[in-house]
């Protein structure tokens, strides 16, 4: 019998819930130049998948960024957020479904004589036995159930794009940390052939001072260049100790060594082609989650306004009920209710509507974030289209200025050995040579890290032409 009055209402529930109360999302333009200007010509390129950093084809960086990826705890965090958004819009599409729950009680009641009539004889104590089923369902009559599923799913999908961001930004710290490091090592080994090139000219100053050939004053110039070169060694340990530090809290590793290498061994990532579209930067996640979250601000509009409609709500329940237990499920003890309730807002001074209005300003805030998400983003790519030109013009210009530099330094060493010129010319000579030896490492570095800037900005690379 209940089954039979819950089909004679299912179209009714059927026909009042139609339509979804608040604007449907639509995408807002977005007001962008259709191409990069700063992309520089360049030939038809293979696509760069999401492992951006094995274009460096370094092992020992690419096992750093699956560490990191395994074991950063910001990455750790991202994860589990992830799950808390999954976990609520299941429970948030569990509300399509009635929920069913299971009822028993137990009850002994004794009546008073001076509230109560009774028939005369009959026993004052009242045993009830019931055990059942009840549900209740809400009839999605304005769709409140279906934006706030929606707001749900959005959420969710905002999440996994923030992680997705973690994930991004992680290997781009680690990318950048390592090229610090590497660039380093390349400056320590610079500084060492700087070294040894002083120490064998303090010993050769020496030998011509006590031979009474030159002036002591040759002697105290080439111990202050040598000391000079020893604090440079020093300033270097420590910074490669501290990118070594911060590699090792990236990968989740306190005790991560890293062995000695050279910057210079690097090869330079591959350059977009001409014409990369600007469209590019919508798969950046950061871009996406910021829009996921415009979705779940716009669903939170028609979450609102559905409090200004009457709430449906349709009740059953199925059970037993008996004064002795063992009579419970017999003949005669059934017992069904069905019904459909309604909660009709009248007067609640102005409560939805404020409620409405908050849902429409986080929907503007939301708009304007993601606005600025993309115009931020625009940004960053254009901002690392020009360092990837600049700085290789710069390092090219570097390069031909340490070759000069090591060219002027043998000259001036020869002219001293000869005696053509005081040792203040070699002492410039070795300022210049090495400066610009630590000058193109330093450009090589900011190339490569412009690279690693590019690939970030655009969400981890572009698809073949």
């Amino acid at each position: 019998m209940m089954f039979r009055r819950l089909l004679q209402l299912t179209p009714i529930a059927l026909a009042l819930a139609g339509c979804a109360v608040g604007p449907d999302y639509q995408r807002p333009a977005a007001a962008l130049p259709t191409a990069y200007a700063e992309a520089a010509p360049a030939p038809r390129n293979a696509a760069v998948d999401t492992r951006w950093w094995a274009l460096f084809n370094d092992a020992t960086l690419n096992d750093l960024v699956d560490r990191a990826l395994a074991g950063n705890a910001d990455l750790r965090l991202a994860v589990a957020r992830v799950e808390q958004a999954d976990a609520a819009a299941r429970e948030a599409g569990a509300a399509f479904f009635p929920e069913i729950d299971g009822t028993a009680s137990v009850a002994n009641n004794r009546i008073s004589t001076l509230t109560s009539t009774y028939a005369a004889g009959a026993s004052r104590l009242r045993n009830t036995r019931s055990a059942g089923l009840t549900t209740s369902y809400e009839l999605d009559v304005w769709g409140r159930v279906r934006r706030n599923n929606e707001a749900a799913r959005a959420s969710l999908l905002a999440s996994e794009y923030s992680r997705d961001a973690v994930r991004l930004s992680v290997a781009g710290l680690i990318a950048g940390n390592y090229l610090a490091l590497r660039a380093a090592d390349a400056q320590l080994a610079v500084t060492a052939e700087t070294l040894s090139s002083r120490e064998d000219s303090l010993k050769l100053v020496r030998t011509r001072v006590e031979a009474g050939l030159v002036s002591p004053l040759d002697l105290h110039q080439a111990e202050a260049a040598l000391a000079a070169a020893q604090a440079q060694q020093a300033d270097l340990r420590r910074a490669r100790a501290l990118a070594e530090h911060q590699l090792a809290l990236l990968t989740g590793s306190p005790d991560l060594k890293i062995a000695a290498g050279d910057l210079r061994q690097l090869p330079l990532p591959p350059v977009p082609p001409a014409g990369l579209p600007a469209d590019l930067i919508d798969g950046r996640p950061d871009v996406r989650q910021a829009e996921q979250q415009l979705i779940a601000a716009n669903a939170g509009i028609g979450l609102a306004k559905a409090g200004y409609f009457p709430k449906f709500t349709l009740t059953g329940s199925l059970g037993s009920e008996s004064k002795a237990l063992t009579d419970l499920f017999t003949a005669g003890a059934g017992t069904w209710g069905l019904g459909l309730g309604l909660l009709m807002p009248v007067l609640d001074f102005g409560r939805t509507a404020a409620r409405v209005d908050q849902a429409k300003a986080l929907n503007q805030q939301s708009l304007i974030a993601w606005q600025d998400t993309l115009q931020t983003a625009y940004k960053e790519v254009r901002d690392a289209l020009v360092g990837l030109r600049e700085n290789g013009e710069a390092e090219t210009a570097q390069t031909t200025r340490a070759d000069a530099a090591g060219k002027a330094l043998g000259l001036a060493r020869l002219r001293y050995d000869a005696g053509y010129s005081g040792y203040l010319e070699v002492l410039d000579a070795q300022r210049t040579a090495n400066d610009a030896q630590l000058a193109q490492i330093a450009a090589r570095q900011s190339r490569l890290a412009s690279a690693v800037d590019l690939f970030k900005a655009l969400g981890g690379g572009w698809k073949a032409e």
